[in-house]
């Protein structure tokens, strides 16, 4: 079996089909979260285009949300909040940051 590319989007090498987790408790941006991660929302930074747009849906500070697809090229996300999913560009979720479950 040869080598494929990580289905998180990091772009490592791995013989398994997800070899990229989260470590709980770790702070990281909804742009770096690994497709099929849950994490929750601890900040929506104050300089994100669209803020009470994202916050009318759902995205704000304790929403538990995972991560269901990167798209192949990079430029959108889609994720699972509040029992429905929606698509969001990376340079939006850049101003999102998560916690992994397990965190203080």
């Amino acid at each position: 079996m040869k080598n494929r590319k990580c289905t998180c989007g990091c772009g490592n090498e791995t013989w398994k089909i997800r070899d990229c987790y989260v470590a709980l408790g770790q702070e990281l941006t909804l742009a770096e979260l690994p497709v099929g991660a849950r994490a929750t929302i601890v900040k929506v930074m104050p300089e994100m285009r669209g803020r009470k747009k994202f916050a009318d849906v759902g995205l704000v500070p304790g929403t538990e949300l995972q991560m269901e697809a990167h798209a192949p090229f990079g430029g959108l996300l889609r994720v699972k909040l509040l029992e429905t999913s929606m698509a969001l560009h990376r340079e939006d979720a850049v101003n999102i940051v998560l916690r992994a479950p397990g965190g203080a």
